[in-house]
């Protein structure tokens, strides 16, 4: 296969969602002085944005920060000023000044990922401040539904530049990831196109599988692997698997 050799920079492939992730950011950073300057990366679980982020953080230079569901609002802070490198005053509003005054003087971005957490401890207005406060770049990272739970918040909500969906896994993502998952055999674009068609647009479901398929053609000596001869052996879809009786 001519193109499994390309397409990495560092270990990572660079899949359509990188890609995206790394466009939104830069629409904040090149923004003009009157538009928002926070955007939204959205999307299922397993599409692989929070891979996306982290290297677009270091691209970027970015700050990055991925939220629990246990954070409460200091914890936030706490976390983003540990990003930062800098020691968190005492109380909640010197943090947020802290935060603020090193996104404004650094131009450095700012990346959230999980913001759904955020959302969910009700600290939403707490990312409004710090824009505010630094009128920096922040890239917000969440669930498919992250666009409908901040209407909520009317004022946030209208202070994002950008809402950009995640897209599903593509052939030509799967061949990109050819060579960080299965870089010793050789896979036919028949196996491979099932692969994605199984894998419910879930770029770690098809990363999973093709470790499986190398791993397989491996242990039975197989150099070139299709779909016929892959032929019924099962392959990772997400899905328990049924009790044998």
């Amino acid at each position: 296969m001519t193109t499994i050799n390309t397409h990495i920079n560092g270990g990572i492939a660079e899949i359509t969602n990188l890609g995206l992730c790394d466009v939104a950011l830069e629409r904040a950073i090149e923004r003009s002085a009157s538009l928002p300057g926070m955007v939204c990366l959205y999307g299922p679980s397993g599409y692989g944005k929070s891979v996306a982020a982290t290297h677009v953080a270091n691209r970027r230079r970015a700050y990055y920060v991925q939220a629990k569901s246990v954070w409460t609002k200091k914890h936030t802070l706490v976390a983003i000023l540990h990003e930062m490198g800098m020691k968190p005053a005492p109380t909640i509003p010197e943090m947020l000044e802290q935060a603020a005054q090193e996104l404004a003087m650094s131009g450095r971005p700012l990346i959230i990922d999980e913001m759904d957490h955020i959302v969910e401890k009700n600290s939403v207005e707490l990312i409004r401040d710090l824009y505010e406060s630094s009128q920096a770049p922040i890239l917000l990272i969440g669930e498919e539904q992250l666009p409908n739970k901040l209407k909520k918040w009317e004022r946030f909500h209208g202070r994002v530049l950008a809402w950009v969906p995640a897209q599903p896994v593509s052939l030509d993502d799967a061949k990109k990831l050819i060579p960080l998952y299965a870089n010793q055999v050789h896979i036919e674009n028949d196996l491979l196109q099932h692969l994605v068609e199984i894998s419910g647009g879930s770029v770690r479901r098809v990363a999973v599988n093709l470790e499986l398929v190398q791993e397989q053609a491996m242990t039975n000596g197989w150099e070139v692997v299709d779909l016929k001869t892959w032929g019924k052996t099962e392959l990772y879809t997400g899905e328990a698997p049924k009790r044998r009786i």
